[in-house]
């Protein structure tokens, strides 16, 4: 990457304000340079036979998982995640690229049955595939595009966010270590207007895999149509979790905190807006409320920290914004001084249209609000834009199926707040998104369907 005119990015420590390193920002011809070497290196990974492309992936899944804890602690210092959350974050992306190496071999095609003759369909690689990561998960998150777009034949310019290059910088290297071709995996820090536009923009890139706000979203959508390039997208979420009355409330109620305050709340599936039946509200705010206090709020490098600071300043004050002083409701604790602390916050007495309650906080905050009955729990659930995740507790199982149906989100979970698995599919409905990830068909979201018809006829 040619550092001529290049900006530079300062990656800085969540929890201290530290200075971690400087980064070059790409320039719309460091993108261009980068797509001509991806479009060669693609065209012999391709052509690769799919048993040699499945054993680099998973040398490369061997490599990362020698360097799970470097990676990690790279994580903590760029994203102020907790230790044993970065711990997981590098391992899923061992495991990521594990389950995508045994799909490669498995890419099939169809035959279907027609008169006169034989009818085949075949999967090819898109060719580049440009990846636009977001900060909140750095490492997973670029690894559910990159692993199953390499594994299906494509290469990948990834593009992570400004605030968090560390990590994809280091497995663009340990992918080189691991044997994979030049060229093939590339990693451009860089400015959303600047570096993001360019691949979004650029003619040689066949598909964009953006995660992120959905106003960005919507951008990059009018963009990619001009071109009717492919187009995948992971958006904004503000999801239920509805507690019915017959549920086990003191299990409701244990789980609540860490479905919200897992990664300070930067989570697009963060259940952030908690629907307690009326005759069970009470009680269930009883059990909420130390459960909420007692949160380890610190140091990211301490093993017994539970959430650790937001990513910046601009989101410190985003969800400051959020929370005024007349607002009722349970709040935690958190360090005073340098970093960007906000405490777990649990809003309660609000009107169920207030600011809080539908948009997106991206932060350590959730509200509690009540209902009435089933049918007004899915009112509930649904009086928002988004439509990503959600989790319902009920002890009725006709209920649970029921309200499953119901709420229009793309992944839901009864009795627990487990939203992603790297072999079940993830995306959302309406303002939360446009297609899917993960999951068995992961490959053919990267893949082109060529249809072969064979006569033989005489």
């Amino acid at each position: 990457m040619s550092t001529e005119r290049n900006e530079l990015l300062q990656v800085l420590n969540p929890a201290t304000e530290e200075l971690v390193a400087t980064v070059p920002a790409a320039t719309p011809a460091d993108i261009d340079a980068a797509v001509a070497r991806a479009t060669a290196a693609q065209r012999g990974w391709a052509a690769a036979a799919p048993a040699d492309r499945a054993r680099l992936l998973r040398r490369f899944a061997v490599v990362v998982d020698e360097h799970v804890e470097e990676l990690a602690h790279l994580e903590v210092a760029e994203a102020g995640h907790t230790i044993g959350n970065a711990r997981w974050e590098a391992g899923n992306v061992r495991d990521l690229l594990d389950f995508a190496a045994g799909g490669v071999e498995r890419l099939n095609g169809r035959q279907i049955p027609v008169a006169g003759g034989l009818d085949v369909t075949i999967l090819e690689p898109l060719g580049v595939v440009g990846v636009i990561a977001p900060w909140n998960f750095p490492m997973p998150i670029a690894a559910w595009a990159t692993a199953p777009a390499l594994a299906a034949g494509n290469a990948v310019i990834l593009k992570p966010a400004e605030t968090t290059p560390l990590t994809a910088l280091r497995l663009a290297a340990l992918a080189l270590e691991a044997g994979l071709p030049e060229g093939l995996f590339q990693v451009l820090p860089g400015t959303g207007p600047v570096a993001g536009n360019a691949l979004v923009e650029h003619p040689g890139i066949a598909k964009i895999v953006f995660t992120g706000s959905t106003r960005v979203g919507k951008s990059i959508m009018a963009k990619c149509a001009d071109q009717v390039k492919r187009l995948t997208l992971e958006l904004g979420g503000k999801s239920p979790n509805i507690v019915f009355a017959d549920a086990d409330i003191e299990a409701a109620a244990a789980a609540a905190p860490m479905s919200f305050l897992d990664n300070s709340g930067q989570d697009c599936c963060a259940r952030t807006r908690i629907l307690v039946q009326r005759s069970a509200y009470d009680r269930f705010l009883e059990l909420l409320t130390p459960a909420i206090e007692e949160i380890v709020v610190g140091d990211p490098l301490d093993e017994r920290t539970q959430m650790g600071p937001l990513i910046s300043r601009a989101q410190l004050d985003r969800v400051r914004s959020y929370v005024t002083d007349d607002l009722k409701g349970i709040r935690g604790k958190a360090p005073e001084g340098p970093g960007f602390w906000f405490p777990p916050t649990v809003l309660t007495d609000v009107p169920e249209d207030a600011p809080c309650a539908v948009e997106e906080v991206f932060g350590p905050v959730a509200v509690v609000l009540p209902f009435d009955d089933e049918a007004d729990a899915i009112r509930l659930a649904n009086a928002t834009e988004y439509g990503l995740s959600g989790s319902i507790w009920t002890r009725d199982v006709g209920r649970a199926l029921r309200a499953s149906r119901a709420v229009r989100a793309g992944n839901l979970s009864v009795n627990s707040h487990s939203s992603v698995r790297y072999w079940t599919p993830f995306g959302g409905y309406r303002q939360s998104g446009l297609g899917r990830e993960l999951g068995p068909d992961a490959l053919t979201a990267f893949t082109e369907t060529k249809n072969v018809f064979i006569s033989t006829e005489a």
